[in-house]
Parts: C-alpha cells; structure tokens; sequence
C-alpha cells in the first residue's frame, strides 16, 4: 500500500461541531432517549501533536486486515511512538509505503495475506516517517 501525501493546514482555532451525547445502537433500536448535545473538536481526538502530523490518502489493498482501505485518510503522527507491530509510513530505498512494523522479524508486512513481509537487509535505506495513529474510512464515495 502506498500513500499520496495531501497538504492540509488545521484551523488555528478549534473547530467544535455538535455531536449526539447518545450512543447509536448498531443492532436493535433502544427506546428513544433524550436528544442532547455537546461540541466536540476532532483535532481534540485526532491529531495529538499538530506540528508533527500529517495526512495521506491510502492507496491499495495490503492493510485491509488492519481496517486500512484503498482511499481511506490517513492521520500520520511523526512524533508517535514506533513499536511493534504498529502501522508506520516508511520510505524503503526512497519509497513511501504503509506497512506494519515486526522488528521481531525484521521486516516489515501487510495484513493481507496476498502480500508477503518486506525483509529489510543491512543495506536497505529504511526511513520510518511516522505511525498512522487514525484511518477514516469513507462509507460512500
């Protein structure tokens, strides 16, 4: 899977859009509740360290074990935290690539079992851009 980086500037104000206070069953209907609000600033949740983030968009099908399909936004944290088994956006010999970190095997893999790991050799040029903390994945086109 590869990434098409998007240049995106946040607001320097917050941005609060309401959202429903009440969670929304998925199965069966509750019984209606009481409607309230509160505002709630995406940023907040999703982008911890601002002048350290950025966003792609996910090209290609090898993550999709991990919830990451073709198009989904990327949220990419270069500050974060690089561990095992995390997703990371890593340049191999000069290629950008979205791919799970195993530093057990040194390599790194898909979650798509069509894609085979990606040995990384002493001589391999490895950068590791950062760890995509967040995918938002787009029901509709």
């Amino acid at each position: 899977m590869n990434i098409t980086p998007i240049p995106i500037s946040l607001p320097a104000e917050p941005l609060p859009l309401p959202m429903r206070v009440t969670k929304l069953e998925c199965g069966f209907p509750s019984p209606a509740e009481d409607y309230s609000e509160q505002d709630l600033d995406l940023n907040e949740h999703l982008v911890t360290s601002p002048a350290a983030t950025y966003f792609a968009r996910a090209n290609g099908d090898s993550l999709i074990g991990e919830g990451i399909y073709d198009g989904d936004l990327l949220i990419i944290n270069r500050a974060a935290k690089r561990r095992n088994g995390c997703v990371v956006v890593v340049s191999l010999d000069g290629h950008l690539a979205c791919k799970i970190l195993d530093t057990n095997n040194r390599c790194f893999r898909s979650s798509n079992p069509d894609y085979p790991p990606i040995p990384v050799p002493e001589d391999m040029d490895v950068v590791i851009e950062g760890v995509v903390t967040h995918a938002v994945h787009y029901l509709e086109p």
